[in-house]
């Protein structure tokens, strides 16, 4: 285990693909002003591999978190039997390696490989406690990707959720070599099934912002001003919504009203209202 493992010092790069590489091969993207529904989708694929990479980091945490106050042998249903975590316990942390092998598909469908590592302090009696992440060889549904997350994170107490204040950053590499960025700051509460060990309950409450450069070069700005609502059982947002800016250019994105599915209503600058397709890791 790499000792005083992670800081956030990786200033990242996630590349995002088309599904339809030779529809979408000589696109520009971003060249004109409007922000194009091919643009939210590559932009919102990068959302998918970080939320799920900030959800396994969660879930192991949060094991270790609830066994400690419970005092009983909790364990989640989240990681399958592919998935090995090892702990090693120093004089002040915890370091744990989660190794995924060369392939390992959690219960939402997306497949990982490599390793991620976690380390915290090991007195788990703190009420706040900064988790600190890094990847090392690893995939998600085959982008290569690398880097690191800071997050603070404050346990349930009476009248309160458990919650992490996250600081991320990535960086990765297609199998056709196409690069973005992507980075944020985003607050994940936890307000349904903490503590069942059940993965299929748990829902989220995601607030914050961040940026993603597509790969013409052109930076997104992204505010969560409706909070997204990220429930375990479906693999899309189910609600919320984002405003978008680029180049002096706004749009808004409205994730629905609750339906699990991958559509997404676009408004542009002028009012005009498109729907699109997001996530498009999924097959569905």
């Amino acid at each position: 285990m790499k000792q005083g493992i992670v800081r956030l010092l990786f200033s990242g790069v996630i590349v995002l693909a088309s599904c339809d590489r030779e529809s979408n091969t000589d696109l520009n993207f971003g060249d004109t002003g409007v922000i194009s529904a091919v643009e939210l989708q590559i932009s919102d694929e990068a959302e998918l591999i970080s939320e799920d990479i900030m959800g396994i980091a969660e879930d192991v945490y949060a094991t270790d978190e609830i066994s400690t106050v419970s005092k009983n042998n909790y364990r989640s249903d989240f990681l399958p039997d592919c998935a090995i975590v090892t702990t090693v316990t120093t004089d002040t942390s915890k370091e744990k390696t989660i190794a995924f092998g060369e392939g390992c598909e959690l219960p939402n469908g997306n497949v990982v490989s490599g390793t991620m590592y976690l380390s915290y302090n090991k007195d788990m009696g703190l009420a706040t406690k900064t988790v600190e992440l890094v990847l090392e060889n690893f995939t998600f549904n085959g982008v290569a990707v690398s880097g690191g997350a800071s997050v603070v994170r404050t346990g349930a107490t009476e009248g309160a959720n458990p919650k992490g204040m996250a600081s991320w950053s990535f960086e990765g590499v297609w199998p056709e070599g196409e690069a973005t960025s992507f980075e944020g700051n985003r607050t994940r509460e936890w307000i349904e099934g903490y503590g069942s060990g059940s993965w299929g309950d748990n829902v989220f409450l995601i607030s914050g912002s961040g940026t993603h450069t597509n790969r013409a070069g052109k930076t997104h700005t992204k505010e969560i001003v409706e909070p997204l609502r990220k429930e375990w059982s479906c693999r899309f947002i189910v609600s919320g919504v984002l405003r978008i800016s680029r180049d002096g250019n706004t749009a808004s994105l409205d994730f629905g009203d609750g339906t699990c599915d991958a559509k997404g209503m676009l408004t542009d600058a002028e009012g005009n209202i498109e729907e699109v397709t997001l996530r498009r890791f999924s097959k569905k």
